[in-house]
């Protein structure tokens, strides 16, 4: 099975990424999707962000873990912005939980 060019997994990651960043900065009395634990919403989103980033440019894993680090780093001060959310490392954390999760299983299904 052929995937789709990696032109298209750009589409789908930025459509991806607009919508964490939207959803992050929702005010949290606006119902939305969610696993029932803020950390597990956390690597989810990141680990898709991640699996989308690894198609979408192939062969540069490290400037991929960079940047959706920098995007999650960005959410936080975004967050921090608001009267009605709040920054918080563990939230970073459990970001790059997901970007490992994200590449190992991107790169594992790769070399598959």
């Amino acid at each position: 099975m052929r995937l789709p060019s990696p032109s298209r997994f750009r589409v789908l990651f930025c459509v991806c990424a607009a919508t964490v960043l939207v959803l992050s900065l929702l005010p949290p009395e606006v119902p939305g999707p969610t696993t029932g634990w803020d950390k597990s919403n956390h690597v989810l989103a990141f680990g898709v962000l991640t699996a989308l980033a690894a198609r979408a440019w192939p062969g540069r894993p490290w400037p991929v873990v960079a940047g959706l680090l920098g995007y999650g780093g960005l959410i936080e001060v975004l967050q921090a912005l608001t009267s009605y959310r709040e920054a918080s490392w563990f939230d970073l954390c459990a970001d790059a939980v997901g970007i490992g999760v994200g590449m190992l299983l991107s790169y594992r299904v790769i070399r598959a």
